[in-house]
Order: structure tokens, then C-alpha cells, then sequence
């Protein structure tokens, strides 16, 4: 029996996105535009990337013109990455290696996107660096005067998914956003 809330996930993002795709044919929508994750298809052990591919296989069989944007995960979700490794007073992070992104960055991104014509594929955005999640785990609690240690652990899982390989990191052809991580860190602290 599936767990409730991956019922209600899955059933949320089938539901709303046959909804929308219903109003764009109504409405002649020429360019359907939706936001997913880099490394979905290879997380769908998760019940949060199941349903994002539940989603993005809706909008392809659609029939609507479409462009799908996979992005990488972005800076302002950081310190809810970083509570996954949560274990007392220490943080056990996997050393999977990630280029996360600024969230302004992708909406600049989906903007070009949308004012341009329908891809019919997915495109992928990440950010200019790469970082260990362990690595930019303990940049960011540095910068906000975090005293708790981070030790590196393989096994913990993102989203319950075991991490293997790249598969939070996007392909060769995506987009690569400008905006580093301590330029967003200084903006952040700052504001």
C-alpha cells in the first residue's frame, strides 16, 4: 500500500496538470511551459520525482506544444537539503555532486522560454558551479555561523533515493546560469 502522502502527491500533480492542459486546449494555448527537476527520470524511486514524471509524461502525450524545463535545485532550498541529514546535533550528508542554481536565474530563464516558440523537449538549467551536497552544506553553514558538523555519508538518501553517479547534475547541452553561490550568499545575508 502506497504511503498516504505519496498518494496525495502523486494524485495532486496528475490532477492539477491534467486540469491546466485541459484549460490550454480550451483556451488555444500555444506554448505550454512547466518547471521540473534535473535527475527525475532517475529518481522515481522517490515519490516526489514519481510524480513529477507522472506530470511531465502527461504534458508530452498532451499533444499541446510544450517546453519542459529541468532545473537544478536551487540555492534559496538549501537549508532544507541540508535538514535531511539531520541526526541530533550532526548533519550526515552524501557527497553527490550537485550545481544548484539561483531561483531568479530560472525565472529569467522561464521568461526567455516563454517568450520564445515550444522546444517539444525538456531543456536543463543548473548553476555555474559544482559542489559536493556535503561541500555546499558546510559553505552555507559557515556563512550563516552554523557550529554543526557535517560528516560525508553515501548512504543517506535525497528524497529516499540512495544517490548514484550524476544524476543531480544536468546534461552537456543546459543552459548554465551566472549567478555563483557566494554572490547569492552575500545577497542573501545582506537583505
Amino acid at each position: 500500500m502506497p504511503h498516504h502522502s505519496a498518494t496525495v502527491r502523486r494524485d495532486f500533480f496528475r490532477t492539477s496538470t491534467k486540469n491546466l492542459l485541459a484549460v490550454a486546449a480550451g483556451a488555444n494555448v500555444r506554448h505550454y511551459l512547466a518547471l521540473s527537476v534535473v535527475g527525475t527520470p532517475y529518481l522515481v524511486e522517490s515519490d516526489y520525482f514519481r510524480a513529477k514524471m507522472v506530470q511531465e509524461n502527461l504534458i508530452r502525450a498532451s499533444g499541446r506544444p510544450y517546453t519542459i524545463l529541468r532545473s537544478t535545485q536551487f540555492y534559496e532550498l538549501i537549508s532544507g537539503l541540508i535538514d535531511i541529514g539531520a541526526d541530533g546535533d550532526v548533519l550526515r550528508l552524501p557527497p553527490a555532486a550537485m550545481r544548484p542554481v539561483a531561483a531568479g536565474d530560472v525565472a529569467a530563464f522561464l521568461m526567455e522560454l516563454a517568450a520564445g516558440a515550444p522546444v517539444g523537449d525538456i531543456v536543463e538549467i543548473g548553476g555555474p558551479e559544482q559542489f559536493g551536497i556535503d561541500e555546499i552544506a558546510r559553505i552555507y553553514l559557515a556563512a550563516n555561523e552554523d557550529q554543526r558538523p557535517v560528516t560525508t555519508d553515501p548512504a543517506v538518501s535525497y528524497f529516499d533515493v540512495e544517490l548514484t553517479g550524476d544524476v543531480l547534475l544536468p546534461g552537456a547541452g543546459a543552459r548554465t546560469a551566472s549567478q555563483t553561490f557566494s554572490d547569492w550568499l552575500f545577497q542573501s545575508m545582506a537583505a
